[in-house]
């Protein structure tokens, strides 16, 4: 585990705030990282203790299919640990490709590596998006279907790509949740919480006074990371 220097905000006493950046169908590190967590609560017991997915499991990556039954199912290794699933701008544009079935929409969805999420299915982008529908698992299009966009935990909030500058967290739209770069990136006043986030790769976390960037790349050979909050500290797990 590496601890940064300073945590921008702070998780009320008693809780620990597991929070895991971009997947994009790389299931071995989501299982390795999965692994690490309950290794982690094994060795430093808490009792309230939060798992937060923070969206795009989905695209790109070798094994979609896989990441998302195991978010479908209890963390191997600790039963007991909470988790929210929230929603990335990949399952957006996915869920709008089944929601029109239109054939934009679905380009857009084709475009961005909805391509190799479908094979992991065991279905073909030449096939009409409402087969798609179809044969994904009831399980997973359910898990999808009933994503949050958003989680707010002491001084923090989490969220798929970030929250736009000057605008009030229950103002925030959906667009901007999971889409935003910038002015959000750049930015550096203070916002309504510190913003836990992905979306954006980069090499390394990125701890600012507004926000912690956790899109490390992995779909891009970089590593998965995970942000642990505790207290007045922020540690990360990679896999």
């Amino acid at each position: 585990m590496v601890t940064a220097p300073l945590a921008p905000a702070t998780i009320p006493a008693g809780i620990r705030i597991y929070a895991i950046g971009d997947v994009h169908g790389c299931d071995d590190r989501l299982a390795a990282m999965h692994a690490a967590i309950a290794a982690d609560l094994a060795e430093y017991p808490i009792d309230h203790k939060l798992l937060i997915h923070l969206g795009d499991y989905i695209d790109r990556g070798p094994d979609s299919a896989s990441v998302l039954d195991r978010l479908s199912r209890p963390i191997a290794g600790a039963p007991d640990l909470a988790v929210a699933n929230l929603m990335g701008n990949h399952e957006d544009m996915l869920l709008n490709a089944l929601a029109s079935n239109n054939r934009a929409e679905a380009r857009h969805w084709l475009d961005n590596g909805g391509g190799e999420t479908l094979a992991s299915w065991g279905l073909s982008w030449r096939d009409p998006p409402s087969a798609w529908a179809a044969g994904i698992p009831p399980t997973q299009l359910g898990l999808l279907r009933g994503l949050e966009v958003v989680h707010r935990v002491g001084g923090y909030v989490f969220v798929h790509a970030g929250l736009r500058p000057g605008v009030p967290l229950l103002q925030q739209t959906r667009q901007d949740m999971l889409w935003i770069r910038e002015p959000f990136l750049s930015f550096e006043g203070t916002l309504p919480a510190v913003a836990v986030h992905g979306h954006t790769p980069t090499h390394a976390p990125c701890v600012l006074a507004h926000r912690i960037g956790i899109d490390t790349g992995a779909v891009l050979g970089g590593p998965l990371t995970c942000a642990v909050l505790e207290e007045d500290r922020v540690a990360f797990l990679q896999t």
